[in-house]
This record gives structure tokens, C-alpha cells and sequence, in this order.
């Protein structure tokens, strides 16, 4: 049996590997020169109330080892959606204490 092999009709930059250029970089800038925003919202979450963090700008491992920290802080769950942090529950004025600790310029934001 004939091995069977990659038929390409027609290649113009030979066989290079493109991934690296196409994925887009994102800053990851230290905590002094980052502006959070914290929320509790409930919309969209059936009446349960989630404390939203906004504006980071970290690598998504960065973004995954802060999370961490902050749910176990706040001793409840939370995930990581569009680079901004969602703790389960109402905890606006601890996440504040944490993150001005660790060096963030963060704010509370909304009623």
C-alpha cells in the first residue's frame, strides 16, 4: 500500500507554521498600572447575585492563578468570562480589601 501524503495543490510561502503569528498578544501589565472595576450584578443569572471584576489585563494563566486566590478568599466558586472575574455572590467590599493588598487600583462600582 502507497503511504498516503498531504496533497497540496498549491502553497505560496512554502511550509511554514503560522500559528504563533495569529494568535493575538495580550499585555500583561503589573497591578499599579491596572484600573478594576468590581459590580454585583444578578442579571441574567435567575436572581443569583455574582460579583463581576473588570478591566484586567493578564495572560489567561495569570488571569486562572488571581481567580483562584480571590474564590478561596471569598470561600465560594467563580470563573473566568471575557478577561473578567465572576464570583459567586456579594463580595464587594472584601474583593476591594484583597485587591488594593496585592497592589490593584480597584473601585466599586453600581448601587
Amino acid at each position: 500500500m502507497a503511504t498516503k501524503r498531504k496533497r497540496i495543490a498549491y502553497q505560496e510561502f512554502g511550509n511554514v507554521d503560522n500559528s504563533q503569528a495569529l494568535t493575538r498578544g495580550v499585555p500583561d501589565l503589573p497591578p499599579q498600572q491596572q484600573d478594576i472595576r468590581i459590580q454585583a450584578t444578578r442579571s441574567g443569572r435567575k436572581g443569583k447575585t455574582v460579583t463581576v471584576l473588570t478591566g484586567f489585563q493578564h495572560k489567561p494563566e495569570t488571569l486562572s492563578k488571581l481567580l483562584k486566590q480571590l474564590k478561596s478568599q471569598c470561600g465560594s466558586g467563580g470563573t473566568i468570562k471575557d478577561n473578567s472575574l465572576e464570583i459567586q455572590g456579594e463580595h464587594k467590599q472584601k474583593l476591594l480589601e484583597t485587591l488594593t493588598k496585592l497592589g490593584y487600583k480597584a473601585k466599586i462600582s453600581g448601587g
